[in-house]
């Protein structure tokens, strides 16, 4: 996790999908230049992965095995402990004690602190200058190759996550069979997948806060 001064700029160079530099531009201090708070970033990590566990694990108990009606033997002269049923959890195939059952495992998580962790893991990401930005997604068509082509002018490597609209469907569609790229609508962007990510793309229409052209 990279170290910087609260409310410190952060600048990147604004591109087009071929590469070419389309001037610099200041990223809001307030979501690309806080410390990023690791205590919220943890806290808000593990209760995202456990909210996306299924919970539908379960054992049946010696109430809902199948069998086990009739007393095994009777209760005395046989030398043997007394016994009940035969599906009891100390017998073979017999219910399980204490077995998982279906469960939630969603945590609350407040809405301040969901915001926090993101906006610290943007600052991360931007600490290391690992955030870019393009004027645009201007593909002719949902064409897989020139996505692959526009990543490579733009020098992204590695995982890549696409900040870009459901309603702009043409790229969402260049980006669908690229296994390193994932696509993400701007109302779902979460400190979770920024952090997995090796870097994090805006478009003008995405790029969250306040912006500002830098004169060089």
């Amino acid at each position: 996790m990279s170290e910087m001064a609260e409310g410190s700029p952060v600048s990147v160079t604004r591109r087009s999908i071929d590469g070419s530099s389309l001037g610099e531009v200041q990223l809001d201090p307030r979501v690309f230049g806080i410390v990023p708070n690791v205590a919220v970033l943890h806290q808000v990590v593990v209760a995202q992965l456990a909210a996306a566990r299924s919970g539908t694990q379960s054992t049946l108990t010696r109430a809902e095995t199948s069998g086990g009606g009739s007393k095994p033997f009777r209760q005395k002269g046989t030398g043997r402990a007394r016994q009940g049923s035969t599906r009891a959890p100390h017998w073979v195939g017999g219910g399980v004690a204490l077995g998982p059952k279906p469960r939630s495992y969603r945590q609350r998580t407040p809405k301040k602190m969901v915001a926090l962790a993101l906006r610290s893991a943007l600052s991360d990401r931007a600490a290391l200058g690992q955030v870019a930005l393009v004027d645009r997604w201007s593909f002719s068509g949902p064409k897989t190759k020139e996505a692959v082509a526009a990543l490579a002018a733009l020098g992204l490597d590695g995982k890549v996550l696409v900040v870009a609209p459901r309603s702009d469907v043409t790229s969402c569609k260049s980006f669908a069979n690229l296994q390193r790229v994932h696509v993400i609508d701007p109302s779902e962007l979460n400190a979770y997948d920024v952090l997995r990510s090796d870097w994090v793309v805006f478009s003008d229409a995405t790029l969250p806060g306040a912006r500002e052209e830098v004169e060089v």
